[in-house]
């Protein structure tokens, strides 16, 4: 655009150096050329000097957080106005001024609450705002004390719901618990009663508290999975009472401090069959989900199962090579157990225990005339054949009242001859002693972070005891068997030879059996006692490292010290030197080992406790 002189606006202001003509009045053809020199005078200057040209930047407008204003205290007494939380907060009406100027906290005062407060002078406006004060902060105090309360029966419905999941308690039972806390409050603290009936405990919420606090666990488990450098499962599957099968899977592993972690990983249904390729499917799922390496997997017990330990398709053919597969020590006892039949005894108890308590009225009788003789039990117990400590439990039970079920049974007519046979009361008392030991050992084998290598030791001790059993009884020495010297000091007679092949055929069973645990004695060993095992017998890797820790004085100190505290095992390799690389690697594989599945066992006793007909509906 150009104005009345000619010349370009835009030129004048790039170029201020050109003139304005003097003479306004221009012909046509005058102005045509000036126009055509002011444009080429623009373009030659654009072009000679834009590469050169620098245009300012506009100016930044100023933030209100880059003045740093302050709030001064008389405007406290000026204007009615506190500082809440760095805003100016008036004390009057608590409505907020966002920048701390004197002119807008006077413009809110003047035209809001002059009209009102300005009779107010000297210490009686001093006295009007402290007064303000206190009641805005018990106004804030108030929001406090509420988020508190609200916070506090959150929490409360959050212990409450693990304290019912713990228990095995149905989830409606928290409306119950609910009841008994407001009924106790009322004469306890009536006052309170009311912050009592904000904690949430229906069966929804109980079970969305539950739901949230093992998710909360299994996170912080897959955290602690981060940091193993070994570790190893245990599983096994069981039938619930909706004929699902239900996997249970444990995970035991070691970090770098030789700190051992013992959790449950995962409960999975199985809706269709529970073949070993479904189950390793299952397990591999479960050890992704978790965020395990499988470079790190160093072992796995089962049950014994064959869709676990068969040898075309069990589960143990389908895992890592270099895992150690085991056959849990608990269940290989049981089975070892099985071979004393003696079933001229056992037909015997059982059908008496039945004759007993198949009818009430029976059941009644009996227990009174155990009352009535002053017995040292009130009743008989059911045998359950898979139950471990059953057959032991009922034998002890049936031998100690003996005389009171001969007599029983001869008063109701069924007259039981063997009660008085001298030896079936041998066999009796002799596989009385015999199943007591064996529960003794099956009491030892259980127990939570249970090491591999002394679960092993307590077999190897009864193996130990079977061959001084065996020689005790062949010279007729009962030392040890209290129920067949009860029935000696009697004049019952006893041969010997008969038990003594029961000792035999009872220690050839525990020799066959445990070869997976046999093939790792010597880890074992090394394990629980590194100072004194032999090195020519240890593995050529960890050779050296054996003599250099049998040498170190030092370590042996320590190791003496903590030996048999299996707390304290960790700490002592946890002072282990670099220098032991092998052997460090070997005690965090054996530590993370499981001997047996008893804690899958515990579980599901656990689940059919919680699973039962009460409380599990069946469509």
């Amino acid at each position: 655009m150009r104005n009345s002189r000619g010349c370009s606006r835009f030129t004048r202001c790039l170029n201020p150096a050109v003139a304005v003509p003097q003479d306004r009045k221009r012909s046509r053809k005058d102005s045509s050329a000036q126009l055509q020199r002011d444009s080429d005078t623009k373009w030659n200057y654009i072009y000679y000097t834009a590469p050169n040209m620098s245009f300012s930047k506009p100016a930044v407008k100023r933030k209100i957080c880059d003045e740093h204003r302050q709030f001064q205290e008389k405007w406290e007494v000026q204007f009615f106005f506190v500082e809440h939380r760095g805003i100016p907060t008036c004390l009057i009406c608590t409505e907020k001024v966002a920048v701390h100027k004197e002119y807008n906290l006077k413009r809110h005062y003047t035209t809001r609450h002059a009209e009102e407060y300005a009779k107010y002078q000297g210490d009686e406006r001093a006295n009007r705002v402290a007064n303000l004060k206190t009641c805005l902060l018990r106004q804030q105090d108030f929001f406090k004390k509420a988020t508190k309360e609200n916070d506090a029966a959150v929490e409360a419905s959050y212990v409450v719901s693990e304290m019912i999941a713990k228990a095995g308690k149905p989830f409606t039972e928290g409306e119950f618990v609910k009841k008994c806390i407001l009924q106790a409050a009322s004469i306890v603290c009536p006052e309170k009663k009311g912050q009592f009936s904000n904690i949430s405990l229906s069966a929804n919420t109980v079970a969305e508290r539950i739901s949230d606090l093992s998710s909360d666990i299994y996170d912080q488990l897959c955290e602690k999975a981060k940091r193993f450098s070994v570790y190893s499962v245990a599983l096994d599957e069981s039938t619930d009472i909706t004929d699902t099968a239900q996997l249970a899977i444990y995970v035991r592993g070691v970090d770098d401090n030789f700190e051992v972690t013992e959790e449950l990983l995962t409960v999975i249904p199985m809706h269709g069959q529970t073949t070993a390729q479904e189950i390793f499917h299952q397990l591999c799922d479960a050890i992704e989900n978790a965020g395990l390496p499988w470079k790190r997997f160093v072992g796995i017990t089962t049950d014994g199962a064959p869709s676990m330990t068969g040898r075309k398709n069990g589960l143990e053919e389908e895992s890592v090579e270099e895992a150690i597969a085991l056959h849990c020590i608990i269940h290989q006892q049981a089975l070892c157990s099985k071979c004393l039949k003696f079933d001229n005894v056992m037909s015997v108890v059982v059908k008496c225990i039945n004759q007993i308590r198949s009818r009430s009225l029976k059941h009644r009788r009996f227990r009174a005339l155990l009352e009535e003789m002053e017995s040292e039990y009130g009743d008989v117990l059911y045998f359950t054949e898979v139950r471990w400590l059953s057959r032991g439990n009922i034998l002890k039970r049936f031998f100690e009242l003996r005389a009171e079920v001969k007599a029983f049974m001869e008063k109701d007519g069924v007259a039981v001859t063997v009660l008085s046979d001298p030896k079936w009361l041998m066999d009796l008392a002799f596989l009385v002693d015999i199943t007591h030991e064996l529960n003794v050992l099956n009491k030892k084998l259980q127990g939570q972070g249970q090491l591999v290598s002394a679960a092993y030791d307590n077999v190897r001790a009864f193996s130990a005891k079977l061959m001084l059993w065996k020689a005790q009884l062949s010279q007729t020495n009962f030392c040890h068997f209290p129920a067949c010297k009860a029935l000696m000091d009697a004049g019952t007679p006893f041969s010997g030879e008969k038990y003594v092949d029961a000792i035999l055929m009872l220690q050839e069973e525990f020799d066959h059996r445990f070869a997976d645990f046999k093939t790792h004695r010597a880890t074992f060993q090394i394990f629980a006692d590194p100072f004194s095992f032999d090195v020519q017998d240890a593995p050529p890797v960890l050779q050296m490292e054996l003599i250099d820790l049998q040498c170190n004085s030092e370590l042996r100190a320590k190791f003496r010290e903590v030996s048999g505290k299996a707390d304290k095992l960790g700490q002592f390799l946890r002072e282990l030197p670099l220098s032991f690389p092998e052997l460090s690697r070997m005690f965090k594989r054996t530590m993370c080992l499981f001997g047996s599945t008893y804690l899958c066992e515990k579980l599901f006793s656990t689940l059919n406790f919680n699973k039962s007909k009460y409380r599990s509906v069946q469509i």
